[in-house]
Parts: structure tokens; sequence; C-alpha cells
């Protein structure tokens, strides 16, 4: 039988996290010697996008990727979270198995994360065993997708897609939430003064939010992971 060698890249900026996804990688080449991976890791946005466009280049193959949602934005400001990163991977390297991993674990980032990067695994940090882990590899790697017993759960409790943020969303939140002036955001999203306001308005009424000072809903936005 031939000898199968993975490559493998975990982001993830908690080391405790990334040993705990390096122990299941050895645990499944012990379990089996036809089995090996080489695995890299990276820590933030920057790394990460280093290693992958170095795959991309020597058109080698990155097979499975643990992704963690919560990591610093890119140096540049072009990439704010690990969803965007994992928008990269499928832009760079699309063959490439992403396995989402995140402490997210309400209805609107998970939904969001589901149509927007489609994962071949997605695993909520609270679920999981060592056991999980391995069983989460191993079945990404065969015959995906894998879903951790919350998502599942979450995706049981069909939420209306209008409660789902797009990139300009997006990127609306994040610039209010580093100080930058209503002024300066439609040079930054492209959009008029009174397009943003309506935005703005319409993310207040998802998120039930009836203040009209951007603080609230910052802070809401945050709370629910969108930045």
């Amino acid at each position: 039988m031939q000898h199968k060698k993975y490559n493998a890249l975990l982001i993830d900026d908690h080391p405790l996290i990334a040993e705990a996804y390096k122990s299941a990688f050895k645990f499944i080449e012990q379990q089996d010697e036809q089995i090996s991976f080489y695995i890299q890791t990276a820590v933030d946005c920057d790394s990460a996008c280093a290693i992958l466009k170095e795959y991309a280049s020597n058109s080698e193959r990155l097979d499975v990727v643990f992704l963690d949602m919560r990591l610093p934005p890119s140096s540049d400001g072009t990439i704010l979270s690990g969803e965007d990163l994992g928008l990269k991977i499928h832009e760079l390297l699309p063959a490439t198995k992403i396995i989402v991993s995140t402490t997210f674990n309400d209805n609107y980032r998970v939904h969001s994360i589901l149509k927007n990067l489609n994962p071949e695994g997605f695993l909520v940090k609270n679920d999981l065993t060592p056991n999980e882990l391995v069983q989460a590899i191993q079945e990404v790697l065969k015959d995906p997708p894998y879903y951790s017993k919350t998502v599942m759960k979450l995706l049981r409790n069909q939420i209306s897609s209008d409660l789902l943020l797009d990139d300009i969303d997006r990127k609306i939140l994040y610039e209010i939430s580093i100080g930058t002036k209503t002024s300066a955001l439609p040079d930054l999203v492209h959009l008029s003064i009174a397009a943003i306001e309506k935005r703005k308005r319409q993310l207040k009424k998802i998120f039930a939010i009836n203040s009209t000072d951007d603080r609230e809903l910052v802070l809401m936005a945050k709370d629910k992971g969108f930045i």
C-alpha cells in the first residue's frame, strides 16, 4: 500500500490549541503507518498568507487547513478575520480542505461562515475533545463535511438569510470599531454617505438596537463575533 503524505497548515494564535491539533495528527500517524503529515503553523493573517502564497507559487498541494476565526487583521487591512483568510485560501488554493475552528456558537456567525466559506469541517472549540479532533481530520480527508455537535444544533435552528451580513457591512463595522470617521467611509467602502447610513440603520435593526449611537452597534457586532 502506498504511503500517503499530507500537507497541513494550522492557523491559530493560541499555542495550546495548535498543540492539540498537532497531537491529533500525531495520533493518526501512530494508528496508520501509511500516513504522515507535514505540518506548518501560523499565528496571524500575515504569516498565514505568506505560507499560502508559497504553496500557490510552487503549485504545491496544501491538503488541509485548521482555521481560527478570531485572528488579528493583516497589517495592510485587507484581511480582517479568519473568514476573510478562508476566502483567500479558496482563491489561492481551491482544492484545500478547510476546517473552521471557532469559539463562536451563535446563529448569526455560524450561518455567515457556512454561507461564505462552506468549510469541509466546522468545529466549535467548546465541543472539542481529542477524539473529536481525530475524527474531524479523518472525515474531512476521506469524506467531508464534518460538523461538531453545536454546529449541527445551530443548523437545525434555521435563521432567515436576511440576518446575514455581507462584506461591506462587516467592513463598515470594522472601520467604525477602529475609530474611522463617517466622512472617510465612502472612500473605503465605495458607497455614498446616505447608503452607509442606510446600512447602519439596517444593522441596528438586525441587532435589535434602538440607540442612534454607533458604539452600541460596535459592541453588539463584537459580541456576535462579526468584528
